[in-house]
């Protein structure tokens, strides 16, 4: 390394990319969104108010926040042939790949689609936070060989996304839950997903594909699928197997214990003692209730041990499960509620417009003698 070059951080750990005023997770245990303690919003608040506040940067009086409830109820029906689409997408492909080609598939029909302006990404962004649940249900019915239902007007956002993903009505306890979780999986800073929004649309591209990015980053397994992999081992803990002798396998063969850690936090994720809470609320149904017993002991274990903590995707698992969402969905619940964060930090990276361009070592070679090919 030269003198005039600086030491690389890898992986960009504690690099600040870009300033922001939407989230701030502070790694002591905390989570705020533009300033509001996540732990004084959740019980409070709807995800319709969430999303309002993330992408206005402010929370909706009460008729702003029905006529936004309005807009996203109404712009949950999707075009025609987004749904023809996804009836011919491959059934041995996964949600999500179908998912990000539909959204990607949605930019098709922006009839303004050069137009930067704050009213039209308002507009863009409002689209997007309703249509990315509508295609995640939409998905599931196909699957199912069900036909896609529409939205019910007299339904709030959150309980249409449940209603519209399962055919079922929800009743009080699932609507709470599905605004709680959403709202928990909002926005967490500059993730993988929505720093891959943010360099996306730094180059001034658009919203659409800007959220395409995102998903891209989002089907990986250090990321959005953690959730999905903490149901493939409480699945493989059964009622037979011993607890410690699993996790200790885990810790012998020093392999990760999938929901546990976070890079961002030295304590407990805030989100944590939320989403335990929610999966208390099912323990009346016979497999939740295993499923929690089975958490707590894990996370008792894993901290006398390690002294970790489970993280968002821990609970989240269980608590998904307990509404009826099959593993496989998992990653597009969590892009059903990170879509205002997206969208807004999107928005916020137009206001900014600079490139996000890092730069990089080379550790390559220098000098090597060129071999023509006659020769080689």
């Amino acid at each position: 390394m030269s003198l005039d070059e600086k030491p690389v951080t890898r992986g960009l750990r504690d690099v600040a990319a870009a300033e922001t005023r939407l989230s701030y997770v502070n790694p002591n245990g905390s989570l705020y969104y533009l300033g509001y303690n996540i732990d004084d919003l959740i019980g409070r608040v709807i995800y319709a108010e969430i999303a309002y506040l993330l992408v206005h940067k402010r929370l909706p009086n009460k008729q702003e926040l029905e006529d936004f409830s309005t807009q996203l109820v109404s712009e949950m029906n999707l075009p025609d042939n987004i749904i023809e689409s996804i009836k011919k997408a491959p059934k041995n492909c996964l949600p999500i790949d179908v998912l990000r080609t539909e959204i990607s598939h949605l930019g098709e029909y922006d009839i303004a689609r050069g137009d930067l302006s704050e009213t039209a990404n308002f507009r863009r962004a409002t689209k997007l936070i309703a249509q990315v649940p509508a295609i995640v249900a939409a998905i599931n019915r196909i699957r199912q060989n069900k036909p896609p239902l529409a939205p019910k007007k007299e339904f709030s956002f959150a309980k249409n996304f449940l209603y519209i993903f399962k055919g079922d009505i929800p009743d009080e306890l699932e609507e709470n839950v599905i605004h709680r979780f959403m709202i928990l999986h909002a926005d967490h800073g500059f993730n993988a997903s929505t720093f891959a929004a943010r360099v996306t649309a730094s180059t001034n591209s658009d919203m659409y594909s800007a959220v395409t990015s995102a998903i891209g980053t989002l089907k990986g397994p250090l990321h959005g699928g953690a959730s999905e992999k903490v149901m493939d081992m409480l699945d493989e803990i059964d009622l037979e197997k011993d607890v410690n002798e699993y996790i200790q396998g885990l810790l012998d063969e020093k392999k990760k214990i999938m929901g546990f850690g976070h890079r961002m936090y030295k304590t407990q994720d805030p989100r944590t003692k939320h989403l335990r809470g929610i999966v208390e609320e099912f323990v009346h149904l016979e497999r939740s209730l295993v499923l929690y017993n089975r958490c707590i002991e894990i996370e008792n274990l894993v901290y006398e041990k390690k002294k970790i903590f489970p993280n968002v995707d821990f609970y989240a698992a269980v608590a998904m499960d307990a509404l009826g969402v099959s593993k496989e969905f998992f990653p597009l619940f969590f892009a059903s509620s990170r879509i205002s964060g997206w969208a807004a930090n999107v928005i916020e990276q137009y206001e900014d417009a600079v490139l996000l361009r890092p730069s990089a070592e080379y550790v390559g070679e220098f000098g090597k003698k060129f071999i023509p090919i006659e020769d080689r």
